[in-house]
């Protein structure tokens, strides 16, 4: 059941993590889009996967993507796809990450990293539930459920405006937030039997 599976995931004893498969196990259950919020290393693609595989979307894809690592260039092709002579070296059609993602849920880590310009086009496309490939104009339908994570304060970023305040609001219906293991010491030992249990 979704209560155990959780927890083999979410390892743990310290109050924090119960609270935290808590809200894992709610969140789930619904389809809305949420902010993982927590420091590097953190496990916020783990808890991202359980906030899939627990929900009704389980049967389809998860596609992570993270914004940190792309060069600002392949980006929007990486993410909205494009036809083929949509720029130099197109020379074929590629499906974006959006577009594979249909029907599932789309993880984009790191989004603190993603360019304002493309902020923007990633607002229209939740806002719109559709796409356009690069170098088309035909709308692709989009049903998707958007997880995105942050080390960074977005509510803060978009005050600095680093970050588009719209886009937060939009993305940020549900929110988890993980705390660091420093502040939860209780849970190294289990997590140090979890990690060599997988290493074996």
């Amino acid at each position: 059941d979704a209560v155990s599976g959780i927890a083999e995931r979410i390892v743990g004893r310290s109050p924090a993590i119960a609270a935290l498969r808590d809200e894992i196990e709610l969140i789930a259950a619904t389809d809305a889009d949420v902010v993982v919020l927590g420091e590097t290393g953190a496990g916020k693609e783990v808890v991202a996967r359980a906030l899939h595989d627990f929900s009704p979307r389980a049967g389809s894809v998860f596609v992570a993507l993270n914004c940190a690592a792309l060069p600002p260039e392949i980006f929007e092709s990486e993410l909205f796809g494009h036809e083929a002579g949509a720029f130099t070296g197109a020379s074929r059609q590629r499906v974006g990450k959006l577009e594979h993602a249909n029907g599932g849920t789309v993880f984009l880590d790191e989004i603190e990293s993603m360019p304002l310009d493309l902020q923007a086009k990633l607002l229209r496309a939740i806002e719109d539930r559709a796409i356009e490939r690069l170098g088309s104009n035909k709308s692709i339908p989009l049903d998707v459920r958007f997880v995105a994570a942050t080390k960074s304060d977005l509510g803060e970023e978009a005050k600095a405006g680093r970050f588009r305040a719209d886009l937060f609001y939009r993305l940020n219906v549900l929110s988890l937030a993980i705390q660091p293991l420093r502040e939860r010491r209780e849970d190294v030992p289990l997590l140090f039997e979890h990690l060599a249990r997988q290493a074996r």
